[in-house]
């Protein structure tokens, strides 16, 4: 179990400080589309030196270090108790070492511990399969962002939004126009149509693993999703709400079974601060690869 945990830091410190290179190479290439001298453009190299210091320095590249969620695919017969006391011990460690603030409080009483452990904290997902191979993804997911996620209920007539791709569209659009700068743009949505309530934006969040340069296997949701990128970094709030090209760095789509009464479109957001990495375990707790 210590060689489990001691990967798991290394997960977290890794997470924190550094940001996946296919975010990287989008972030870079927008700086470069925005007109030279304006606000954004200001906003986007301030980001760029963020980024660069918490890598030198091995520091959480945003003070808001965010809920801690863990997705790990394991094969059948894993012990999934005893990786989940590993990784809790990993977040009690990280956050004394300084990779994870002391974030997570009693949502009753406020107080804080200072662990980040707690009911729900971490949050672990576990998903079987046949494969002998165990990959485990981590998201830090931070509060600014988590706060302008919103979740539609179709037909809406005021957003002249019916049950179809196009309704979703238009919603989608509507999370990114109510979003602003207020989620720490500019962002990548997760987006899952369909489902409960629940299950809508816990599927919207898994779209948060896949790789900003990855193309959706269905041809509907791919045109979906680079529409929606286009179109709304056509629309001016740009990088945190000062204007510009930049509003999106990417959105992700996924569908899933919904019943007839019911057409939840659930729209999760992450900010440019996109902490998501992920590793390929060895049989003895150590890492096989990098996953990102």
């Amino acid at each position: 179990m210590n060689a489990l945990k001691d990967t798991l830091i290394e997960l977290i410190r890794r997470t924190s400080a550094e940001i996946p290179d296919d975010v990287q190479k989008v972030l870079l290439s927008s700086l470069e589309q925005e007109q030279k001298g304006t606000i954004a453009e200001s906003a986007l190299k301030i980001i760029q030196a963020n980024i660069e210091l918490a890598r030198k320095k091995s520091q959480p590249i945003c003070q808001d270090t965010g809920s801690v969620l863990f997705f790990v695919d394991c094969p059948v017969g894993m012990d999934q108790l005893t990786f989940a006391d590993a990784a809790r011990q990993a977040v009690k460690e990280s956050t004394a070492k300084g990779y994870l603030r002391q974030n997570s409080v009693d949502s009753i009483s406020g107080k804080n511990d200072g662990t980040n452990l707690g009911p729900g904290a971490p949050t672990l997902h576990f998903h079987q399969h046949r494969s002998s191979e165990t990959n485990v993804r981590l998201v830090l997911k931070g509060g600014g962002c988590e706060n302008v996620g919103a979740q539609y209920a179709l037909p809406i007539e005021k957003l002249k939004a019916d049950r179809d791709l196009n309704g979703c569209r238009k919603v989608i659009l509507d999370a990114v126009l109510q979003a602003q700068g207020k989620g720490c743009g500019p962002g990548v949505l997760g987006v899952c149509i369909g489902g409960d309530r629940a299950t809508g934006f816990e599927y919207s969040k898994t779209q948060l693993l896949r790789r900003l340069d990855d193309r959706n296997p269905n041809p509907e949701l791919d045109a979906l999703e680079q529409d929606i990128v286009k179109t709304a970094n056509e629309l001016g709030i740009g990088p945190m709400g000062f204007g510009g090209k930049t509003t999106l760095l990417g959105a992700k789509i996924c569908s899933i079974n919904r019943v007839p009464a019911s057409y939840f479109v659930s729209v999760s957001y992450m900010c440019w601060a996109f902490r998501r990495q992920g590793i390929s375990l060895g049989a003895q707790g150590d890492i096989l690869k990098w996953l990102y």
